[in-house]
């Protein structure tokens, strides 16, 4: 199970995850928009999108690649845009795992985001996905108070 989780301006964005035939996944509909502020609501956004789970999806060619979802839900112009001032944060599930992982803009000046794994929390087998959603809203709701 993999997940994104995006900040920006007290709301956050969690799309639905894909995974591609590749092994990449893509940001879909349906997307919950969150105020940060609203614990009850972030919990539940978190429990259904993890519920969702990633369906397996043919790998797009280059050309047919889909736009970004995310933008449109913040009023964006376009995905750079949508990511000035954001913070992004992934979750990942591996055979009972998790981890949560913060991206930050490529400090190299690439156009992407990468990992800053100085900032991965590692939950231990047999973690309760609710200790992980309970972490990722106080990640979250502490990064909105900075």
């Amino acid at each position: 199970m993999f997940l994104s989780c995006t900040l920006k301006n007290g709301i956050v964005y969690l799309p639905t995850a894909a995974k591609t035939e590749a092994g990449s996944y893509l940001s879909g509909e349906p997307v919950a928009v969150v105020p940060v502020a609203n614990t009850e609501a972030l919990r539940r956004a978190l429990q259904d999108v993890m519920d969702r789970g990633n369906a397996i999806v043919p790998t797009p060619k280059r050309e047919a690649f889909p736009p970004p979802v995310l933008p449109k839900y913040a009023g964006a112009k376009s995905w750079s845009a949508f990511m000035r001032g954001a913070s992004e944060w992934k979750i990942d599930e591996r055979d009972g795992i998790y981890e949560i992982v913060p991206y930050r803009k490529d400090p190299d000046g690439g156009p992407g985001w990468v990992p800053d794994r100085k900032g991965r929390v590692d939950f231990p087998a047999g973690t309760k996905r609710d200790d992980v959603i309970d972490r990722m809203i106080a990640i979250v709701q502490d990064a909105a108070g900075k």
